[in-house]
């Protein structure tokens, strides 16, 4: 049984396989030659174009605008010309239109601004997120000065740093963690103040244990922010769950985090807020994990954003050593499998996966007739019932699917995990909640 100090119901207990990557310090990669930026690289509406075929732009300056509340700013990753604006593909099946910019390795810049923190209000902290094109970084791109502005009910005392990174082979935050700890303290700082919120947590995973030491010794005697270390689990990062962890507190269905009087940000957000906001240059790059059994030089990597995948492969991590058998954006748990190295680096692409056909992750099975043993139900830290939502949804019985909390489902992929039938439990889920968004 799992000790629920620090810690949530249901998840299970799955094999890190960080050693390929946890001791490889953040190398930064040449730019490509062509970057392909993504105006819908956010949860929310995308972007909206600003620039113009033939047009020259410098790394940094603003080149999409954002749309409504719910959306971000894009800025150029490198100085060149756009070469076009085309719809093209993103991992998990979404399309996008898309500015392509063809490097002229210049690396011309946009003037740096750089502010004093202890000069900046709250509005004009969440002023800056939105200007920079700040969204989250661990997965769910969300545009960050939205959560900074809660409904006027609503009061925020506590914000939780999410350091737990607890997918399969991702190192990325690991490394930002032990690499610029003082930006990420800092980022955390401006979240408070932007919050108005009295108490900030950094929330580590205990797999981790030289990063949480070196955190609780640089907030010592800080007074409003503590270190929290909890235990190896997954789905320990999920936002829901990292909040009953650390605070007790259970998020209602269907609520927000700010229910409860809490945000959640990633490490590496708060890390890339701080560097933003006092450098005055926007998101731009990002690191990024490429590990797997199939790749030569496994490592982290700091990457410049719409960077195709081929060219991550060939410059950071030395080409192929075996023929992938299958490649993965983001993590093996939550991530997308992917046809062809062809899709850019977007703002919340934490990883790069690439297994040979020898690996567990490459392997391959029929999906047989459910059980009824019921470990997906004691698995799920939701409380969902994954093997009756997915034969409803297989009935297409829209009701019955509302009924059972579907689009509750973090998509963690515990019961797909843990099922002796194979049931692609989370892909059935997944297209559930496509059913439901359909007819609404």
């Amino acid at each position: 049984m799992f000790s629920l100090k620090n810690s949530f119901k249901g998840g299970l207990k799955i094999n890190a396989a960080k050693e390929l990557t946890e001791n490889i310090p953040i190398q930064k990669i040449t730019p490509p030659e062509v970057v392909v930026l993504p105006l819908a690289m956010h949860i929310g509406a995308p972007a909206k174009a600003l620039v113009q075929k033939g047009e020259r732009v410098v790394r940094g300056q603003k080149i999409a605008a954002a749309q409504g509340t719910v959306s971000a700013n894009i800025h150029a990753s490198v100085s060149g010309t756009v070469a076009g604006i085309e719809k093209r593909w993103l991992p998990g099946g979404k399309m996008s239109e898309c500015i392509i910019i063809k490097n002229d390795f210049a690396d011309e810049t946009v003037p740096a601004v750089p502010r004093s923190p202890e000069s900046l209000t709250a509005e004009a902290i969440r002023t800056l997120l939105l200007e920079h094109g700040i969204t989250g970084m661990g997965g769910a791109s969300f545009p960050t000065h939205v959560k900074y502005l809660p409904p006027k009910q609503v009061s925020i005392d506590t914000v939780i740093l999410n350091g737990i990174e607890c997918e399969p082979y991702i190192t990325a935050d690991y490394r930002i963690l032990l690499e610029q700890p003082q930006l990420v303290i800092r980022g955390l700082q401006y979240f408070l103040k932007a919050a108005g919120a009295q108490r900030g947590i950094i929330a580590i995973e205990d797999n981790k244990p030289q990063a949480i030491a070196l955190f609780k010794q640089l907030v010592q005697g800080s007074g409003n922010i503590s270190v929290t270390a909890c235990p190896e689990k997954y789905p320990q990062g999920g936002e829901k769950q990292l909040i009953k962890a650390v605070t007790g507190r259970s998020v209602p269905v269907g609520g927000l985090p700010a229910d409860v009087g809490v945000i959640v940000d990633n490490v590496s957000t708060a890390m890339q807020a701080a560097r933003s906001i006092e450098s005055g240059l926007p998101f731009t790059e990002r690191v990024i994990t490429v590990s797997g059994s199939a790749v030569n030089s496994p490592g982290n990597f700091l990457v410049p954003l719409g960077t195709l995948y081929s060219h991550v492969v060939t410059e950071a991590a030395h080409g192929f050593k075996t023929p992938p058998a299958v490649i993965i954006c983001g993590g093996p748990m939550m991530g997308f499998a992917l046809q062809t190295l062809d899709y850019p680096v977007t703002k919340g692409a934490n990883a790069l996966l690439c297994f040979d056909e020898s690996s567990s992750a490459a392997a391959v099975h029929a999906e047989s007739t459910c059980v009824r043993c019921g470990r997906c139900v004691d698995h799920c830290p939701m409380f969902l019932e994954p093997t009756e939502i997915t034969r409803f949804v297989k009935q297409q019985n829209l009701e019955a699917i509302t009924n059972l909390h579907a689009q509750s489902c973090i998509e963690c992929g515990c019961c797909s995990y843990v099922c002796p039938a194979h049931i692609p439990l989370v892909q059935y889920i997944r297209l559930g909640k496509q059913l439901l968004a359909q007819k609404k």
